[in-house]
């Protein structure tokens, strides 16, 4: 079992910055990956970024250039920088942990809302 918990979100204005957290308890040796996934009311869940275990990361091109995933494994945390932010990125933004076993069920947090308006 894998407990996750996000922390971070707030207002913030065009332009500006936050950096959001993932707390991970649990059997974290049996993760492969870490995403970052965002919703928008309306819309559905979009996958954001994603860091493996090797540390490979991938993003979507809507934040490409903009948005950090990283992680400190002493601290069990992953973090999402996000940077040079847009009314089009306000959502609530969950973390989700993939486990290395195709047939276990994927972990995910509560989320956290992040909004960005003047």
């Amino acid at each position: 079992q894998v407990q996750l918990v996000e922390s971070g979100g707030g207002l913030v204005q065009p332009g500006g910055s936050l950096r959001l957290s993932c707390a991970a308890s649990g059997n974290m040796r049996s993760i492969y990956a870490m995403n970052w996934h965002r919703q928008a009311p309306g819309n559905k869940r979009e996958l954001v970024a994603t860091i493996t275990s090797g540390g490979s990361t991938n993003y979507a091109d809507s934040v490409k250039g903009r948005f950090t995933i990283s992680r400190d494994n002493a601290k069990n945390t992953v973090y999402l920088q996000m940077n040079g932010l847009k009314p089009e990125d306000t959502a609530v933004y969950y973390c989700n942990a993939v486990p290395s076993d195709p047939v276990e069920n994927h972990y995910w947090g509560q989320g956290t809302q992040v909004t960005v308006s003047s």
